[in-house]
Order: C-alpha cells, then structure tokens, then sequence
C-alpha cells in the first residue's frame, strides 16, 4: 500500500476539519504529511509499506514539540516498528484494505501530548504574525527591527502557554497563502 492510497483516505476522514494542510513545516526541521486544524492542532504522519521508519524518531521529536496530539497512520508492515518509537500519546492507525477502498482503524487513539514547547509554537509564526502578537500586546518596542527569532523569544517569555497556543492556531487558521 502506497502513501497516497493512505493519504487519500486520510484526507476523507479529515474533511469535516475547517483547515487541513499537507506537508506543513514544523520549525524548518520536518515536514507533518497531514496535519488538521480546529480547536485542536492534530497531525498525522504515514508509514506506508514504501517508506522506512528511520526518519520517524526525528519526526517524533519535533512534532511532539507543537501538536495538540499525534498520530502514525501506518500498515501492518510497520506497526510493531512504530509501536517502538512513539509515546504512548501518540495515536497508532492502521490501513489496510485495497487501494481504492483503505480502510483505517485506530487500535490506539491519540491522548493530549502532555508537553508542548512554547518556543518551537512560537517558530510557526511567520514573522509578520509575532510582530502582529507583539504590536497588540505593548510588547512591540525596540522589536520591530529585529530578527523572528528575538519576536519568538519574547512572545515566548510573556505570553502565556495557553495564550500563546490559541495565538498560534488563530494566526495558522487565518493565514493565506501556505507555500
């Protein structure tokens, strides 16, 4: 099974969510295969019968840094492999099925990731965003020229996680223009 019968069924299942994106960049490290934006930021990286698990504890340790929660959408091929790797928040789906019909079947689901990284949420902000956030909050002054990292460090040392949370989700749901 290929990763865009996987996707294509995914994606289906996804529909309902106000904002999907595809390939979303998680802090210039990795790229998120599907990642699905309400209330909640969930993504869902795909294992399929192609791929390889080597790059999945990379992928596991960044994406654990922003998301809501997480899953692996992954076939039978790699499923005790990647039981190996995740943490036990993590979501773990499996597809099977033929390729016009994949058929996906959580036998874990996905629980809060219990420890967010303010300053990687921080990162997905482009830099208009956290001079916006900064602008709005007084927090503003002798930022303006400097560079996103220095707005991402002082968002991320007063506003707090919550607010900065909600701050990330509105600027990604508002945003034009992904790529």
């Amino acid at each position: 099974m290929l990763d865009a019968d996987i996707r294509r069924s995914l994606l289906q299942r996804l529909a309902a969510h106000p904002l999907i994106i595809e390939e979303m960049g998680v802090c210039g490290q990795v790229r998120c295969d599907v990642v699905a934006l309400s209330e909640e930021m969930v993504g869902y990286e795909i294992k399929s019968d192609a791929d390889t698990l080597r790059r999945l504890p990379r992928q596991v340790e960044w994406y654990s840094r922003v998301l809501d929660r997480a899953h692996v959408v992954t076939t039978e091929r790699h499923l005790e492999g990647v039981r190996g790797v995740v943490p036990e928040w993590w979501g773990v789906m499996v597809a099977s099925g033929p390729a016009g019909d994949v058929r996906l079947q959580p036998p874990r689901e996905a629980r809060a990731n219990p420890s967010l990284d303010t300053r990687s949420l921080a990162d997905l902000l482009w830099r208009p965003e956290a001079l916006a956030a900064l602008e709005v909050r007084g927090l503003a002054r002798g930022y303006r020229s400097k560079t996103f990292s220095a707005m991402a460090d002082r968002l991320t040392e007063h506003v707090p996680p919550a607010e900065l949370r909600s701050l990330v989700h509105t600027a990604l749901m508002s945003r034009q223009g992904w790529r």
